[in-house]
């Protein structure tokens, strides 16, 4: 008779933890071989690299979504928009796998289609953008329990970069002609914000300013 076996969903979340283990043990290894950081530095680029991964393998699925509903190229540039701003304002992290899957769904799957029919009157969309902005030199970087922000200098860093960022958005949505472009740089920029506002964190009942525990304000 065959004899066949199959993993049981603990183990198979089980064997997907040991994998996302492995690769942030390797890579954090192989920086510290180039250069010396600090715990608070490993922190931060630990984070980095849990976004990253965790982004690529939601990637192989939203994107497979995308192509069989056909908007790839949405969700690809929607993606670019938004991890642009991500990579320096920082933001909620969904306490599970699943969670972060859905809510990425549903952000770049139903954005890419908003980018792709819905179109705003233009003062609008400059409006939209200018609270974006102000609500980013507020708010970012927005750090979790897992990731505190301690260093007041790195804060006020990722706090001008995150600004910036925001105003050249806000410009190129003015200057540029294509409105399917100025719906990418003004989705990108909305989620965001809306991961790093505090009653977003409520919301989902997480911890904000979690580096005010640290006794630094």
């Amino acid at each position: 008779p065959r004899i066949t076996c199959s993993l049981s969903p603990i183990s198979r979340r089980s064997r997907a933890l040991d994998m996302k283990k492995l690769f942030l043990e390797s890579s954090i290894n192989l920086i510290k071989k180039n250069r010396s950081y600090s715990d608070e530095d490993i922190e931060l680029i630990s984070y980095g690299l849990e976004s990253i991964y965790l982004s690529f393998t939601k990637a192989i699925i939203i994107f497979g979504i995308a192509f069989i509903l056909g908007i790839f190229k949405e969700v690809f540039f929607l993606l670019i928009s938004y991890n642009m701003i991500r990579s320096q304002s920082f933001g909620i992290h969904a306490s599970k796998s699943i969670y972060c899957l859905v809510s990425s769904i549903m952000m770049f799957i139903g954005g890419a289609f908003l980018c792709k029919y819905i179109f705003l009157p233009m003062w609008v969309m400059i409006i939209t953008s200018i609270i974006c902005v102000i609500l980013l030199y507020l708010y970012a970087p927005a750090d979790t329990e897992k990731r505190p922000i301690v260093s007041v200098k790195k804060r006020k860093r990722f706090k001008i970069i995150s600004t910036l960022l925001g105003c050249i958005y806000t410009i190129l949505i003015i200057i540029i002609k294509d409105l399917v472009i100025k719906n990418y740089l003004l989705f990108g920029m909305i989620w965001e914000v809306l991961m790093i506002l505090p009653i977003t964190y409520k919301i989902f009942n997480l911890s904000y300013d979690n580096y005010k525990s640290y006794g630094i304000n």
